[in-house]
């Protein structure tokens, strides 16, 4: 039986043409040649398995062939490319800087430059994994690099370019080897499937270069573990169960599913793939990569972002055509959010699933998620009432009217003889003057439930204090999950305290009292006690405007402080047509306030010039 030899060292590129996806770097090293503008040092840096060391073994072959081809490739015939090939040339070396990283070994090869080369021109060495050189041994080889003997050239490869101390890099010449894309390495394994006589689909290539992230050298070894698997007819299906790769043909399910808004389907999808024993975060990064093709095969133009083979991009377009760009793009939103979050989540397997049901639900609930009321037994009585599940529970939402009963409800749900319902007053803010729920500047709107104590019994009925009567806010299951604003339309201002708008002196005067409510909260109490004020009318309202030395100040009381502050004022001055509107004071009026102990004290002389003079007499030394 012959020897066998992996594909990776038996389609080794000896040339700069069989050189794959590194074309720039082949070319200057060609004009290099050709000008003969060799330079001393090289360094062959980037990812494995894209050509570095194949780049330096062909580049020192073609500068010592005796007669290279008029395209600068090495002719294979001479002596300097026989020997080279069987292994017992004497002007190209290598070393395995990862073994031989001291500085014994540096000297052993200073030692070893000085030797003229026997055949051809150069001596060249190639130091391969360099960065694995100790701190020492680098210091140790600087001059030699830098000033070596005429006929001697070093080329040095690493995968870890930033482990290289400066000095070293300032004296070579850098080449940044690329990743090799897709369809460079589709394009080689299927030349040497053809040379090796074994037929492989389009598919199944893909998945191999994809596999290899990159590096030719990885394509060709899971290359070779396929056809171990598979023999000589390999098929879309041995490759990914042979490589454990999740099939596409998952992610196509799972959109159908969303777009269906099916997410029972898109669970039970889940649950199969992680019975097959695929990593949950690998499916989720596949997902998230599906999604990206389909949003790449809708726009037009974009084709060459697809690393996709021709069988498929028809089936991605036939998709995407079916997904709206809003849907892909908030798609990829809740994969990414679900992709970080995935390592710091307690259940990640219910991380998941929540993931996708809120893919399938992107579009809005369907209708029959949403809760309905269920149907009232008449047996029940009274007490029985049905009412859904919202109305039921003291569900508030923001800038939400709540949720009150009809009055006919209300005079059901009483039972016989029950005391009456006290007065109680209900005010919902919103959007008033153009301010935003941000400013926490709404108007008010009042209703008050009052008692009806007729003879027929005690039965609450909802009364609106003032203004027409208005639709409630309806809620629903669907209406919660949407991530629009509820918007309630409310009742106008009612003129709850009944007195006339006060004037500036007034509101001046009632505020420190505003102050004073606020001891137990030093910070709050001295920012209101210090604010400048300045009033003003607009649209039958008076706004009091305070300027407090910060926007610090005014961002934190806007935020947190700034509804209670109005409504304790209201009550104060007996009107709630009064608006509180939080600002910064100019920087020109606000006090130099003085911290240190040695401002103070000028600050202290300026003022008082007698103690400065008492300082003189003295001799005092202020600190």
């Amino acid at each position: 039986m012959a020897q066998y030899i992996v594909s990776a060292r038996k389609y080794r590129p000896d040339s700069f043409e069989s050189l794959i996806g590194q074309d720039n770097i082949a070319r200057t090293l060609k004009n290099s040649i050709i000008r003969g503008q060799l330079a001393h040092a090289y360094l062959f840096c980037g990812p494995r398995g894209v050509g570095k060391t194949s780049a330096a073994r062909i580049f020192a072959k073609t500068i010592n062939c005796a007669h290279p081809t008029a395209d600068m490739e090495p002719c294979g015939e001479c002596e300097s490319c026989v020997s080279f090939r069987e292994g017992r040339s004497y002007c190209i070396h290598e070393l395995d800087a990862a073994s031989n990283n001291g500085v014994e070994d540096i000297k052993a090869l200073m030692e070893q430059v000085q030797i003229p080369p026997q055949v051809g021109k150069y001596s060249v060495y190639i130091i391969d994994e360099v960065h694995m050189l100790t701190q020492s041994a680098f210091n140790a080889f600087l001059k030699t690099l830098e000033e070596p003997p005429a006929h001697a050239i070093f080329i040095l490869a690493t995968t870890e370019k930033h482990k290289i101390i400066p000095t070293i890099l300032s004296r070579c010449q850098t080449y940044d080897f690329n990743r090799i894309s897709v369809p460079d390495i589709v394009r080689n394994l299927r030349d040497i499937a053809g040379k090796e006589g074994v037929n492989v689909d389009d598919e199944s290539l893909h998945v191999i270069a994809h596999k290899a992230d990159g590096a030719m050298r990885d394509a060709l070894t899971i290359f070779d573990q396929t056809v171990a698997f598979c023999g000589t007819d390999i098929h879309y299906e041995d490759v990914i169960r042979n490589l454990n790769v999740l099939d596409y043909e998952y992610s196509f399910k799972l959109v159908n599913a969303f777009l269906a808004k099916d997410y029972g389907t898109a669970l039970l999808v889940f649950d199969e793939i992680l019975s097959k024993g695929f990593n949950a975060l690998h499916f989720v990064s596949a997902l998230g990569g599906h999604l990206r093709d389909l949003l790449v095969s809708r726009t037009g133009g974009l084709d060459s972002l697809l690393d996709l083979p021709a069988s498929l991009r028809e089936r991605y377009r036939e998709q995407a055509g079916r997904c709206s760009v809003k849907f892909l793009y908030e798609a990829l939103g809740v994969v990414s959010q679900c992709e970080a979050g995935y390592r710091g989540a307690t259940n990640q397997r219910l991380h998941i699933e929540f993931s996708l049901m809120r893919l399938a639900f992107l579009g809005g609930v369907p209708e029959t998620s949403a809760v309905s009321p269920a149907p009232r037994d008449a047996s029940a009585g009274t007490e029985g009432t049905a009412t859904s599940i919202l109305a039921a529970s003291p569900l508030r939402l923001s800038n939400a009217a709540p949720l009150s009963p009809s009055p006919a409800e209300s005079r059901e749900a009483a039972p016989s003889g029950s005391e009456p319902l006290a007065e109680v007053s209900v005010a919902a803010r919103g959007h008033v003057n153009g301010r935003g729920p941000s400013d926490s500047l709404g108007g008010m709107s009042e209703a008050k439930i009052s008692s009806d104590r007729g003879s027929g019994g005690g039965a609450a009925e909802l009364k609106p204090a003032a203004g027409p009567k208005k639709k409630a806010a309806g809620l629903s299951l669907s209406s919660l999950m949407s991530d629009e604003e509820v918007k309630v339309e409310l009742a106008p201002e009612s003129g709850e305290y009944g007195q006339p708008l006060p004037d500036a002196e007034a509101l001046k005067a009632k505020w420190p009292e505003l102050a004073a409510m606020y001891s137990a909260q030093p910070r709050l109490a001295n920012a209101l006690a210090t604010a400048k004020l300045d009033t003003k009318e607009e649209d039958g309202r008076v706004i009091l405007g305070f300027a407090l030395v910060s926007e610090a100040q005014r961002s934190w009381i806007a935020d947190k402080k700034l509804r209670e502050l109005e409504d304790r004022f209201q009550k104060l001055m007996n009107c709630n047509r009064i608006r509180l509107e939080p600002g910064v004071l100019p920087e020109e009026q606000q006090e130099d306030k003085k911290y240190m102990p040695v401002e103070k004290a000028q600050d202290l002389m300026q003022k008082n010039p007698e103690v400065g003079e008492l300082i003189k007499d003295l001799s005092l030394d202020i600190r």
